[in-house]
């Protein structure tokens, strides 16, 4: 039988329960515009009813609260962390696509079109007077334009390289900080939970986290409750929670968390010729390769590497035909033989392998080359690899025979080292044409210059690069002279610039060393412009210019020069027609997820966000309750008043 004090009991139950619900409506619409916070509701359920022997058996014994707890959908949650990702990897892509079609636009003054034009003028020019100075240092001042445009280009692609690659190091400081915290709010959790009480805003704080590293990296989220060791039957009121990125690596596991690391490539590591030197690898604090090109990974993090290292998935690799040992700089050495079928290799006017050393890796092991040469046999086209041997873990050996080779990995994205090779491209074809048209020019301006001068040169490694004999002559035979228009030597060597043995010829780099960035005007026709050839004929008079007209002829003609089945004149046409593409797509796609970010946001905020009309719903609802319950305390306490002080005998 219950006591007589039973309905003040059961009134204070309601008392302590409708006070905890405005408790709760009152830290809801103090949170109302907290960023990240959940709304949190009272748990209540009636207390066990007590038994009272008689015949309507038990008596109801009040309401408890059993918990407050966050009102929140999980579904919703993983369904924006994934948009998130997605998110993350298109808003790199909107930003830096347009600042690359900033670069390459025409303004009709400095762009790619405009110097371009004023060449073509400069040429129909010449053929009106072409024995005249003027004229002729009217086209070498429109090369040195058009060459100072390449540089530049060059030197804005290597400087944005440089900034995604510092943003790809900060992306990654953010990643580990995020995981410490996770740490650190994970075990915070755990001790409160496991005291029986819910940890609902140290829990907000935590999935505010994975909002945030969600857009900077995939994410994966496991939650699942921790049992006693003692006894495997026992919740403990904690739980394990984990976090995974880039296709399911642990970041973080309860109160532990794993770091990455940014690695700079020295510069005997580089992956592709036009790469700057110190591009950062990403490994995890215990060694493991973190996969930076894996298909997987999403987010900012592949924005970033998509467009520092995008090759439109060309990228060297083939498989080792040969290992042998050669002497190189007087040094006896390992060399390598690797069969290759990508067109881009088997081309030297779109190879952008390192020319200063690179890491190649062969059957799963990674060894060091210091330089490279390539040449076809038996219709097989090869490169042979001279490895450096002392950088090397251990020498390479017959074993690898067979096996797969590869520097760098495939990344099928268009990003700064793709542009790059196209504009290395499209100079080395427009050089080996311009070349091979004014390599045969006879001067009339005497005897040393029986040549013409060459227009465009390149300061890199000149004792190494030069691009042909003149007129088949063997090396040396014209010692102080030069030929063409484009050439890469950088300076004319004492003694003839093809005094020294034609190296590059020998390696069978064509080309190769010619690149946007060093491209050059020949510093002896800005001096002497007459050194600039147009006859090829001795006997020919001033008004004859057959190697003008036929410069003129290559500006239009595909049959001449080709560059992706477009004239030289549609070189900027087609770089901006993959420029406008990828920014088109990178921005359809930034609006789509973003469009869905908010979408899904709203239905996360429809359940978990604090509406303040229902919440000023509850505080009425609340209020009523507590007054309600007050209302029976004051009833109970004047019928006990009743029942004590005035009915006692």
């Amino acid at each position: 039988m219950p006591s007589q004090f039973f309905g003040l009991y059961i009134s204070g139950s309601g008392l302590r329960t409708a006070n905890a619900a405005l408790n709760t409506t009152a830290n809801n619409i103090a949170n109302a515009q907290t960023v990240g916070y959940s709304r949190q509701q009272v748990v209540q359920e009636a207390n066990d009813p007590l038994r009272v022997f008689a015949t309507y058996g038990c008596a109801g014994a009040g309401v408890d609260v059993i918990a407050i707890e966050r009102v929140r959908n999980h579904f919703y949650d993983v369904k924006y962390w994934n948009n998130q990702s997605r998110l993350g990897t298109y808003e790199v892509q909107h930003y830096y696509m347009r600042t690359l079609e900033d670069y390459f636009e025409d303004d009709g003054v400095s762009g790619f079109n405009a110097l371009f034009n004023r060449m073509s003028n400069a040429l129909e020019e010449m053929t009106k007077n072409p024995g005249d100075t003027t004229t002729k240092a009217n086209y070498i001042s429109s090369l040195k334009a058009l060459t100072d445009y390449f540089n530049n280009m060059y030197g804005n692609l290597q400087e944005m390289q440089n900034d995604l690659n510092l943003e790809i190091k900060q992306t990654v400081d953010e990643i580990n900080s995020i995981a410490e915290k996770l740490a650190i709010l994970n075990k915070q959790i755990n001790t409160i939970e496991m005291s029986g009480t819910t940890a609902n805003e140290l829990r907000d704080q935590r999935e505010k986290l994975i909002d945030r590293l969600s857009l900077l990296v995939d994410v994966e989220i496991d939650e699942y409750p921790l049992y006693d060791v003692n006894d495997p039957t026992r919740l403990t009121g904690g739980t394990m929670y984990t976090v995974k990125v880039n296709g399911g690596q642990l970041l973080c596991f309860g109160n532990d968390y794993n770091t990455l690391t940014c690695e700079a490539r020295r510069s005997y590591e580089k992956q592709n010729q036009t790469d700057i030197d110190g591009l950062f690898d990403i490994k995890w604090s215990n060694g493991n390769n973190f996969g930076l090109q894996s298909a997987s990974m999403k987010g900012r993090l592949r924005g970033l590497v998509e467009l520092r290292d995008g090759n439109n998935g060309f990228y060297f690799n083939g498989r080792v035909r040969e290992i042998d040992t050669l002497v190189y700089n007087g040094k006896l050495t390992s060399s390598v033989t690797i069969a290759v079928n990508d067109v881009n290799l088997m081309d030297m006017k779109l190879c952008n392998l390192s020319d200063s050393g690179g890491k190649i890796l062969i059957g799963g092991q990674y060894y060091y080359f210091q330089d490279w040469k390539y040449e076809e046999v038996g219709g097989i086209a090869q490169y042979t690899l001279i490895m450096d041997n002392d950088k090397c873990d251990e020498i390479i050996n017959s074993s690898k025979i067979g096996r797969e080779a590869a520097v760098g990995e495939a990344v099928n994205y268009q990003g700064i080292p793709y542009y790059m090779t196209q504009m290395n491209a499209w100079l080395r074809g427009f050089s080996e044409k311009v070349n091979s048209i004014f390599h045969a020019d006879y001067e009339y301006s005497g005897p040393l210059d029986a040549f013409g001068n060459p227009a465009f040169n390149a300061a890199e490694r000149p004792d190494l690069y030069v691009i042909k004999q003149i007129n088949g002559f063997p090396s040396g035979e014209y010692d102080g002279l030069t030929a063409g228009a484009f050439v890469f030597t950088g300076n004319i060597k004492t003694g003839g610039q093809f005094a020294a043995t034609d190296l590059l010829a020998a390696y069978g780099k064509g080309l190769y060393g010619i690149t946007a960035g060093n491209i050059a005007i020949n510093e002896e026709l800005i001096k002497t412009a007459d050194r600039l050839g147009v006859k090829s004929i001795a006997s020919d008079g001033f008004e004859q210019c057959v190697q003008v007209t036929k410069m003129i002829q290559l500006l239009t003609s595909k049959e001449m020069f080709s560059f992706r089945n477009g004239t030289a004149t549609d070189f900027l046409q087609m770089l901006l027609g993959d420029i406008a593409l990828n920014a088109s797509n990178a921005n359809t796609f930034y609006d789509t997820y973003r469009g869905l970010s908010k979408a899904i946001d709203n239905q996360r905020n429809s359940i978990s966000g604090v509406d303040e009309d229902e919440e000023a719903v509850n505080l009425v609802k609340f209020q009523n309750a507590y007054n309600l319950s007050s209302r029976m305390i004051q009833t109970f306490s004047e019928i006990y008043n009743r029942l004590i002080l005035q009915t006692g005998v």
